[in-house]
């Protein structure tokens, strides 16, 4: 199968960038019969990062196992905020952290970091651990599964948490809603569930003066916004047209809450 045959039948699929992606699986493939399979289920709707195995993502290329969150060019706004903030030797943490791509790309700019990265589902989990090397990949809820010596200790918490409100989730592109998984996606009736609990717990881990970055979409930002003001942060917006970002950025202006005190949900 040749380049114009390959770039044909992806772009009958509905492939927008259909030539790109083929020189992509011609490279990849190895043989013609792994470029056929490869093209065939390219071609039914499988994402390209996963036909692949791996997704670019500033200037890296992650593993992407199926099943895990693909990284989104608009999150390296997320890791540019990020990395204008730790310093070499900052202690981060990567929360809903799907391949570990944010936090592989902190690592790549710092790598005296010490970086924290946690998700839920143990195959994202197993994706981070091949990706991140060099920091501790946890499996948990949020913040459960960190060691309490960081409370009160963090530098930098960042998230790419999922923020689709339930409704929109049966609007989004097929790629998305068939093949990548329904908790990295589906935030809760207005997309912030998860983003919440976030913000309300980070007072417990963060030092007085770190920051919470949390990504979110244009609509959902002034709300949001408002969420970390009433938790304690100063906040502000960064946002990036081009690649369609959106990022809440907030310091802290708190004291360490005392140890003995009651963590709040998530924490």
């Amino acid at each position: 199968m040749d380049f114009a045959t390959v770039t044909d039948r992806l772009r009958a699929a509905g492939c927008v960038f259909a030539e790109d992606e083929a020189r992509l699986l011609i490279d990849a493939a190895g043989t013609p019969q792994r470029l056929a399979a490869m093209v065939a289920e390219r071609a039914s709707g499988v994402p390209i990062e996963y036909v692949l195995g791996w997704a670019e993502f500033c200037g890296l290329r992650i593993a992407v196992a199926r099943g895990v969150f693909v990284p989104r060019r608009r999150t390296e706004l997320l890791v540019g905020e990020a990395r204008g903030l730790a310093g070499m030797g900052a202690t981060v943490v990567d929360l809903c952290c799907g391949s570990g791509a944010v936090g592989a790309a902190l690592l790549a700019g710092a790598p005296t970091m010490e970086l924290h990265a946690v998700d839920v589902d143990p195959i994202a989990v197993a994706c981070a651990r091949r990706n991140l090397d060099g920091a501790t990949v946890y499996e948990g809820d949020l913040y459960q599964p960190l060691p309490a010596h960081l409370r009160g200790g963090v530098d930098l918490i960042v998230a790419n948490a999922p923020y689709v409100p339930t409704d929109a989730v049966a609007m989004m592109p097929p790629e998305a809603r068939d093949h990548e998984p329904r908790g990295a996606l589906d935030g809760g009736c207005d997309g912030l569930d998860v983003v919440r609990r976030i913000v309300e717990a980070a007072p417990r881990w963060l030092r007085p003066g770190g920051h919470l970055l949390i990504e979110t979409s244009e609509a959902q930002s002034a709300l949001l916004v408002d969420v970390f003001v009433g938790n304690g942060f100063a906040a502000h917006l960064a946002v990036d047209k081009d690649r369609g970002g959106t990022v809440v950025i907030g310091r802290s202006t708190f004291a360490p809450r005392p140890e003995g005190g009651r963590p709040p949900s998530g924490g």
